[in-house]
């Protein structure tokens, strides 16, 4: 019991060593290379499910109507402008070398990035307003359509997209991971009243869907990070800038929040990111080893996480 306590008390920690361990039993044994082969095919469908049952559990116990803009969500977004404007500013005014500015590159895919789809798991998690935090979600992922076709051009010259298409695309992304989930929760909530009473009698069924995908995307990432051809400066630098600019993130969330009398609020909007998007646009528009840099965020922002949900179960 004391081992079960262990985990609940540590889901998230927990999912990043499973899913650590598991590549690295992989990678370190060749003679498992047939059977990682066939798992792979597995993982390809079981992450996009995991999330995807994560955003539908969850989704099921919002409020519609309570999902009006709030203040907060002005000055969230305001403050993650800013930042861009600071990484981008950063990129374009100083004269770096190519490995300064793929880490600047990565640094920038972590602030540019919407709220991350499952913030509303971990919101509820730790007693904020899912509603709020639903309603910013689908705000940030609209903003995140209109300032990455007009960033990356600048950036990278070698994006070569136009603003519409990209928008396009990027919207198109959205709206297969959110609007679908969002619309069988909605569901769910006013018609399948059986559905409806099982999911709320098992508050947490959502976040151990994603820890489930945490867990995959951990080995993913590591898989990434052992198969980049950049150096392992380069690699440092990306994960300790990664860092950095995540928990810039989570306490320049957590002191709007406090202004905004909205801390859990803020502070989840503010530093969790879609990391998957991340990921996408940084192969598309930038560079595939700034994409590390989000595969890195992953795990910093989930460890803070499981810290803020331990201390809130301890209060």
């Amino acid at each position: 019991m004391r081992i079960v306590d262990f985990v609940r008390r540590w889901t998230l920690p927990s999912a990043i060593v499973t899913g650590a361990v598991c590549y690295g039993v992989f990678a370190l044994t060749p003679a498992l290379d047939e059977v990682g082969d066939r798992l792979a095919t597995v993982f390809d469908v079981l992450f996009p499910f995991s999330v995807f049952a994560t955003l539908f559990v969850t989704f099921s116990k919002v409020n519609f109507h309570k999902m009006m803009p709030r203040r907060w969500h002005l000055w969230t977004a305001l403050s993650q402008m800013v930042l861009v404007g600071g990484c981008v500013a950063v990129i374009l005014l100083t004269n770096m070398d190519a490995d300064q500015r793929l880490t600047w590159e990565a640094v920038l895919t972590c602030v540019i990035a919407p709220c991350a789809s499952a913030a509303p798991v971990v919101t509820g998690k730790l007693g904020g307003d899912i509603n709020g935090m639903t309603t910013f979600t689908l705000l940030s992922s609209l903003l995140c359509a209109l300032t990455i076709p007009l960033v990356f051009p600048l950036v990278e010259k070698a994006a070569d997209v136009t603003f519409a298409e990209a928008s396009l695309l990027i919207l198109e992304k959205l709206a297969m991971v959110m609007l679908l989930p969002l619309a069988l929760g909605w569901l769910v909530r006013h018609y399948v009243h059986s559905a409806y009473r099982y999911i709320m009698r098992h508050p947490d069924l959502g976040f151990y869907c994603w820890s489930v995908s945490l867990a995959i995307t951990t080995g993913i990432t590591l898989k990434n990070i052992a198969h980049s051809e950049a150096s392992d400066w380069v690699l440092l630098w990306i994960a300790a800038g990664s860092l950095m600019v995540c928990l810039l993130q989570f306490v320049l969330g957590r002191l709007i929040g406090r202004w905004q009398n909205e801390t859990i609020n803020c502070g989840q909007g503010m530093f969790q990111k879609n990391t998957a998007m991340a990921i996408w646009v940084s192969y598309m528009y930038l560079h595939p080893v700034a994409s590390i840099g989000a595969g890195c965020y992953v795990l910093w922002q989930n460890i803070v996480n499981s810290i803020e949900i331990s201390r809130h179960g301890e209060n």
